[in-house]
């Protein structure tokens, strides 16, 4: 059993190593991408390499792959920041987080007055953002990152007040995500955190924005688009193998007016 064990934590691990999206859950389903507009690619770039990404091409598209998630950057005018949508930001675990934000701070972004100070007892470093807005918040922890500088942890939404228990429910129902115990608001998907939290001003859809959508990858995509729609939900766009180049795809909008793109296919990546 312990033989069993432990070759199931290094899989895990090195899989996690190689960069690749996590397992999905029993529902078939894990945490795919994050789809950014920017208006300068190299600038980018530059951001979410210093935060441990690699760059490479998804069917042409320019991407950045971390372990547990790809941010795919599309060149665009972005209306605003992620913060005033239900996607405020990302986060990711680092090993170094002082060190991350110090070289972040060589591209002059925007960036929390203590982002890169470490807090007694507090695991986060600050929140930085990329010249578009695309908040992200830098998390550090050596443990969550023995094998790799970077990974990926959490989905942070910011709600009207009283809605999260609503939005939580939608997504165990919809991606069969877990409730976190002893929590009321959270909950997690494939070694994916969704945090939901209260918004402080009013919120509008990402559709158009730093953060334009966020991905999640699905095992037989086909017929779990026929259950989705049996059960209701709209389609943006149906499914398709054909819209994109390498991998299969559809797009629902939440009830919070996030742009979900389901797709089958970006964990070859």
């Amino acid at each position: 059993v312990k033989r069993t064990i432990l070759f199931v934590i290094f899989a895990e691990l090195s899989s996690l190593a190689w960069g690749q999206l996590r397992p999905p859950n029993e529902m078939g389903v894990t945490m795919g991408q994050v789809h950014a507009l920017v208006r300068d690619m190299d600038n980018a770039k530059k951001f979410f390499t210093i935060l441990g990404g690699t760059p490479l091409k998804v069917g042409g598209v320019d991407a950045m792959k971390f372990p547990g998630v790809l941010i795919l950057l599309q060149k665009g005018n972005p209306s605003n920041g992620s913060e005033g949508s239900p996607v405020d930001h990302i986060g990711f675990w680092v090993n170094d987080g002082p060190g991350v934000v110090a070289k972040l701070k060589t591209l002059g972004i925007k960036m929390d007055a203590d982002a890169g100070v470490k807090k007694p007892g507090l695991k986060n470093v600050g929140n930085v953002y990329t010249n578009d807005g695309f908040k992200v918040e830098i998390l550090e922890d050596k443990d969550q990152t023995a094998n790799t500088p970077t990974v990926f942890d959490h989905l942070h939404h910011f709600l009207p007040e009283n809605a999260a228990p609503d939005a939580r429910a939608w997504y165990i129902k919809t991606f069969g995500e877990t409730a976190v115990p002893g929590n009321a608001i959270n909950s997690t998907f494939a070694g994916t955190r969704q945090l939901f939290g209260k918004a402080k001003e009013p919120i509008s859809p990402t559709k158009g924005r730093a953060i334009d959508y966020v991905g999640f990858e699905v095992k037989d995509l086909k017929m779990f688009c026929k259950k989705l729609e049996a059960s209701g939900v709209k389609f943006d766009q149906p499914y398709s193998k054909s819209r994109h180049k390498v991998y299969a795809s559809a797009m629902i909008t939440d009830p919070l007016g996030i742009s979900i793109e389901l797709t089958e296919g970006l964990n070859k990546f």
